[in-house]
């Protein structure tokens, strides 16, 4: 059996107000199989965003075990961190963090350039996979001329043009309407099982939650419950 993708073990994470230490993860244990797709969810203030950033490598714990594909995080350096949080990791941002100057289709081709790949190979790829996230007719548009539903799934798409082991989304939907919530969801969803990438995403919407195989709740930085819903398609 192949091991986990991430393996975290007795997280803590807490963060300094003033003289006041205020913990954000108390003791969190998961394990998230390669080829999941699951969803953090809970209140504001339960601890999701300070997962996530643990599971994109942007952050540390305080204490606790931290592995990912095998690797102890908390012994590599930050140049090893950075290049495999490159290699291995697709962010998708709520804000959408698009560049305003460029087209959907040159977003897209940003990482892989910054990666050294040539332009024309670059841009096939790109318009492939705008064509998988259904915007081929819109590459030449710039993110003013998308609707938020449409930037998102640019966003979407050029987290997995680097073909990454797992793609992170915190609150993707947080600035959509519901119709494109459930959109934006059901996209992450079918990324997840038409190319396997591993898919962590959080919400504090628990209508968001009806398609996807594994919750994850949040309360007060401890998990509450982790179900694999028998009703998950």
């Amino acid at each position: 059996m192949s091991q986990p993708l991430f393996q975290l073990s007795g997280i803590e994470r807490h963060f300094a107000l003033g003289e006041t230490t205020v913990p954000a993860l108390r003791g969190v244990s998961l394990s998230i199989e390669r080829g999941e797709s699951v969803a953090i969810w809970g209140p504001s203030g339960s601890g999701k965003s300070t997962l996530l950033n643990l599971l994109g490598l942007i952050d540390a714990p305080n204490a606790g075990d931290l592995r990912f594909d095998g690797e102890d995080v908390l012994a590599l350096d930050d140049d090893a961190l950075t290049d495999c949080r490159n290699r291995k990791i697709g962010f998708v941002f709520q804000g959408f963090n698009l560049m305003p100057v460029l087209t959907a289709l040159e977003n897209v081709m940003l990482p892989l350039q910054i990666r050294g790949v040539a332009t024309s190979v670059a841009r096939q790829r790109a318009s492939d996979w705008l064509a998988h996230v259904g915007l081929e007719r819109f590459a030449a548009h710039r993110p003013d001329k998308l609707s938020g539903g449409q930037r998102q799934r640019v966003a979407i798409a050029r987290a997995l043009v680097v073909e990454p082991m797992l793609v992170i989304a915190d609150e993707p939907t947080a600035n959509l309407d519901s119709e494109n919530s459930r959109a934006v969801i059901d996209l992450l969803q079918k990324m997840n099982q038409e190319t396997g990438v591993t898919c962590v995403f959080s919400t504090h919407d628990p209508r968001l939650l009806d398609h996807v195989p594994r919750h994850v709740r949040l309360a007060d930085g401890l998990i509450e419950s982790d179900a694999h819903p028998e009703t998950a398609s």
